[in-house]
């Protein structure tokens, strides 16, 4: 009789244990598959035809892919309290909004695939609570607009940055400034025409930047290129190198470009799109001392203006060469002009000065610059103190009723070089 009983006791033991457990998990989600793999608990619902975040997941879940659905709306309360989920993949769905902190609860996930949905703008809330995320994979949305913000829970830890295939016509620069931590930035097939100079200097970790097929005419040097060796392919690079993918860009082949002919690289398949006499030709194929630039020129410039105290007056200022020129003034006492309530200073070369002190009288000097040198220009200014503002083109005492520019009579020619 003792020999029955030991294996029905065992047995009753083994249902209550069965019965105990299933009871305190969570049912798996209906068209999902649900692997219990101890230490981590995995929940795939992929091809199921998804409308929504299903409910009823169990927030102990380490793992959760929902790829290859129709979800359109990522709500708080899809992820409320799932601070053990360490992996999420969205990929392939037709995910259009966020809501505001959605995932303000994940503060365990080290990786976000948001790929292939039709993402158009990332804002500050969206990413809250992210304070260990490495891997943002946003590539294949239709993104034309992040804010600077967006990513400041996960400036440290990030890795893996994806914004390939989107709108983006400009980044939050300033922020990736901050990735400390980043491995790879992705940012090729966007409308990206302008990188800032340097910034990059601090990312002491990235092995991978790829601006492929952008708008960009020029790629400016960085203080990180000059530290460490930079390949044009990854293929035969060094571990302890960057490789920087540039292909596809309108290159604007000038001695801004020099540099970047210098990479070690291996062949591709990079041409320049201007000057006209490089256009079309193979980047790699190109002599250095064909990439050349053409020093400042000014080509028209006020002469000579008199206004009235307390009226506004324009100061104009053309240049041309290669790269385009920028334009700065210098006032008669030899400070730069900075933009004030009383000046302002245009890119196009025009100082307005909106309210004349007789105190600003003198003469003000215009310096166009650019890479291959600069060119100065002198423009007399006077302020009489009876309201009769008027210019003078030759003569004093010839006058008009308003002050007007007009083309300079002498072309400014470069006072330096290469």
């Amino acid at each position: 009789m003792e020999n029955l009983l030991l294996p029905l006791l065992l047995l009753l033991l083994f249902f209550f244990f069965f019965a105990t457990t299933t009871t305190n998990a969570p049912p798996c989600p209906k068209r999902c598959s649900c692997q219990n793999l101890s230490p981590s608990f995995t929940i795939l619902c992929t091809k199921t035809g998804l409308l929504f975040v299903p409910a009823g997941i169990d927030r102990r879940t380490a793992e959760l892919r929902l790829m290859d659905n129709f979800i359109t709306v990522l709500r708080k309360r899809d992820f409320a309290n799932m601070t053990q989920l360490i992996h999420l993949t969205l990929s392939r769905n037709t995910i259009s909004q966020i809501m505001p902190y959605a995932f303000s609860d994940l503060k365990g996930l080290h990786a976000l695939h948001l790929d292939s949905n039709r993402l158009t703008a990332i804002n500050e809330e969206h990413f809250k609570g992210l304070i260990n995320l490495r891997h943002l994979i946003l590539s294949n949305n239709q993104l034309s607009f992040i804010s600077p913000r967006s990513l400041d829970d996960f400036l440290e830890t990030i890795e893996d940055l994806d914004l390939s295939y989107n709108n983006l016509v400009d980044v939050p620069w300033g922020t990736v400034a901050k990735l400390s931590n980043v491995n790879t930035v992705s940012l090729d097939h966007n409308l990206i025409e302008f990188v800032p100079e340097g910034i990059f200097s601090n990312l002491h970790k990235l092995a991978r930047l790829d601006m492929t097929s952008n708008k960009l005419k020029k790629i400016p040097p960085d203080p990180l290129f000059s530290r460490i060796p930079v390949y044009a392919k990854s293929k035969g690079s060094p571990l302890t190198s960057l490789v920087l993918s540039f292909g596809g860009n309108p290159l604007h082949c000038n001695c801004e470009l020099v540099w970047l002919r210098r990479l070690t690289r291996e062949d591709d398949l990079e041409t320049c799109a201007s000057p006209p006499e490089l256009m079309g030709k193979y980047f790699w194929s190109i002599r250095e001392e064909e990439f050349v630039c053409e020093p400042p020129m000014i080509t028209h410039r006020t002469p000579k203006l008199v206004t009235a105290a307390g009226q506004s007056a324009s100061l104009k200022c053309k240049a041309v060469g290669d790269p385009d020129p920028y334009v700065r003034w210098i006032a008669p006492d030899g400070k730069l002009v900075a933009n004030t309530t009383r000046t302002v200073s245009y890119q196009n070369g025009t100082l307005d000065i909106l309210e004349a002190a007789l105190g600003d009288q003198g003469t003000f000097t215009c310096i166009a610059s650019n890479a291959a040198g600069e060119s100065t220009a002198p423009v007399e200014f006077r302020v009489v103190p009876d309201g009769n503002g008027t210019e003078c083109e030759e003569e004093e005492g010839k006058k008009t009723a308003t002050a007007r520019p007009e083309p300079s009579d002498i072309l400014i020619s470069s006072s330096g070089g290469m």
